[in-house]
């Protein structure tokens, strides 16, 4: 029991036994501390209860029946959590919502994944006893990320407060009202015409198939066959660290080397880390982050790493746009060093090359095809999946993580640093970054290399860097982009102390993205930061501008940071959305 003594606590009755309950909280969260599980479809963490699914019920001492998740606790209360009563009408519930939900489970990639299902399941729900009318609503797919099926929504509105209390874009809503009521985008028009940023944090919040990534495993399936193509496959720093627990491993637990492994086994013909792109990135931005602080350009400045953040500031802050970083993200000077300088190394042509990406995002689908990522009708990236579609494609292969041999990733493009490594976290851009940016400024390096004060899960982290005796950077971590346009307002009307701003649409950074193990507990997504720091801590290689295959790379073919070649393929512009809906 870890009742916080300081808080008014009273006594209520569960099941015949006496508790502890604090003052004014609800008896849901008295019943989670003590280790009573109550089913919920609608409540989140760290939301305002709303209490629309009634799944949560619990029966009081009158008879009566309350959603426990937004009804206090009082004193004296007596409550029962399984008698007859409430497991009737928990089950009544869940069969109400399968009276007009989509029979198609086999299909659905939510099958074996799906709180519904699980529900059903739970409650014995053998039969269809009530039967409604169909949903008759329009699959979704217009989107380059997102795929929306209203036919399968049970209307909790997860997505609806993600999307605007933790992301604050709210491109979706509740329309219509009663048995009408649907949730969908303005005037019903299709996702693609929104606000939507892509970042899939509704997709993680979903109870169902309702909302599910463009789901591309059949285009890598195929582009696997083409034997007269190379087909290549890079995976972001946060990869080898989110995937263990799906395969009955320990969370966090970096599967580098058996990851490699896997991706040969199922017929790729090259395997590049993706945190080479992350070190070249930091080349690249630290050196633009130098430029500006030392020639009185445009600051603060943003970083340009995660695609979500770039389409919010395209569409809710083109004023900031002069401020963002002009840097692709790793993913995609990954892609495109593949399609040009390992193209020229192996001797094969950039359109005889398969690009395909992992990442933990859904919007780097979208990412990959805007316009200015890629040359002579080429983009950059050819097919990007997510870290759900890694591990569909690993159990398609019958492969097995835990007695695979490891191997190490492909040269050129394969070394990385420990700094890229912590891209994956939310601060680890911006670490990364200050330890180059410190050493391109003094020729010196950076302490111990570790910025504490950007580390952690904090919404809004902000610190001052001693660079120099004369110069002090002021830098701020964002993370969620619910908590993006406050500091955003703040610069508008005048702030001038921060010169370095990292946003993450994600809370977390990339370790919990859109495009990340559905169903993930915080603990485990604690647990892929502590990996990613803990390999930061007991690697050698810690800074970017040390790895020894960026420097070849400079040398052979881009140069020197922001030089021509750099600018022409490292680099990219950004131009004001309208926001049509």
């Amino acid at each position: 029991m870890n009742v916080d003594k300081q808080k008014e606590t009273i006594l209520i009755e569960v099941n015949g036994k006496e508790i502890e309950a604090v003052v004014g909280e609800t008896i849901l969260s008295a019943l989670n501390r003590e280790g009573i599980r109550v089913p919920t479809l609608c409540h989140m963490k760290g939301f305002i209860p709303s209490g629309a699914c009634r799944i949560c019920v619990v029966e009081l001492g009158n008879g009566r029946l309350v959603s426990s998740c937004s009804y206090p606790v009082e004193p004296g209360m007596k409550i029962q959590t399984h008698s007859s009563t409430v497991l009737e009408a928990r089950k009544t519930i869940v069969e109400l919502l399968l009276a007009n939900h989509p029979d198609d489970c086999l299909f659905c990639l939510r099958n074996n994944n799906c709180e519904l299902q699980s529900l059903a399941k739970e409650y014995h729900v053998m039969e269809r006893r009530i039967r409604g009318n169909k949903n008759s609503l329009k699959l979704d797919h217009s989107g380059p990320s997102i795929v929306r099926d209203p036919e399968k929504c049970i209307l909790c509105g997860r997505c609806v407060r993600v999307c605007e209390e933790r992301i604050g874009v709210a491109c979706i809503d509740y329309i219509n009202r009663g048995s009408k009521t649907f949730i969908g985008t303005t005037l019903k028009q299709p996702l693609n015409t929104s606000s939507c940023v892509n970042c899939g944090q509704c997709i993680l919040a979903c109870p169902t198939g309702a909302l599910t990534e463009k789901n591309n495993v059949g285009l890598v399936l195929e582009a696997l066959k083409q034997k007269e193509k190379m087909v290549v496959v890079q995976y972001a720093p946060s990869i080898s660290v989110s995937i263990a627990e799906a395969f009955g491993m320990t969370p966090g637990e970096d599967l580098n080397g058996a990851m490699n492994a896997a991706l040969r086994r199922m017929g790729f013909n090259h395997v590049f880390d993706t945190t080479f792109g992350a070190d070249l990135t930091i080349m690249e931005e630290a050196s633009e982050l130098v430029e500006r602080v030392k020639n009185g350009g445009k600051l603060p400045m943003f970083t340009s790493c995660c695609p979500g953040w770039v389409k919010y500031a395209e569409e809710f802050a083109p004023d900031m746009l002069e401020n963002l970083s002009t840097c692709k993200s790793p993913q995609q000077m990954t892609g495109a060093m593949i399609k040009t300088y390992f193209a020229n190394k192996v001797g094969v042509k950039p359109e005889n090359i398969i690009s395909v990406s992992i990442m933990p995002c859904t919007a780097k689908k979208f990412e990959c095809e805007r316009d200015t990522m890629g040359r002579d009708g080429l983009q950059d990236v050819d097919i990007v999946i997510t870290s759900r579609e890694l591990i569909e494609m690993i159990n398609i292969y019958g492969i097995d993580l835990k007695t695979i041999e490891k191997e190490g990733a492909d040269s050129p493009l394969g070394i990385r640093s420990t700094a890229g490594k912590i891209f994956g976290a939310t601060g680890g851009v911006m670490e990364a970054a200050l330890r180059s940016g410190y050493h391109f400024i003094t020729g010196g390096e950076l302490g111990d290399f570790r910025v504490t004060a950007v580390r952690g899960d904090k919404g809004r982290k902000e610190a001052k860097i001693k660079i120099s005796d004369d110069l002090e950077l002021g830098v701020a971590v964002i993370s969620g982009l619910g908590n993006a346009m406050e500091l955003i307002n703040e610069i508008r009307n005048g702030r001038s102390d921060i010169h370095f701003i990292e946003v993450m649409t994600c809370p977390g950074g990339c370790i919990n993205g859109g495009g990340q193990r559905i169903g993930a507990k915080s603990e485990d997504v604690s647990a892929r930061a502590k990996a990613l720091y803990n390999i930061d801590e007991t690697e050698t290689l810690r800074l970017c501008h040390k790895n020894p295959e960026i420097i070849e790379l400079y040398n052979e073919f881009l140069g020197a940071p922001l030089k021509h070649k750099s600018h022409e393929y490292l680099h990219t512009h950004y131009a004001e959305r309208d926001v049509l809906l």
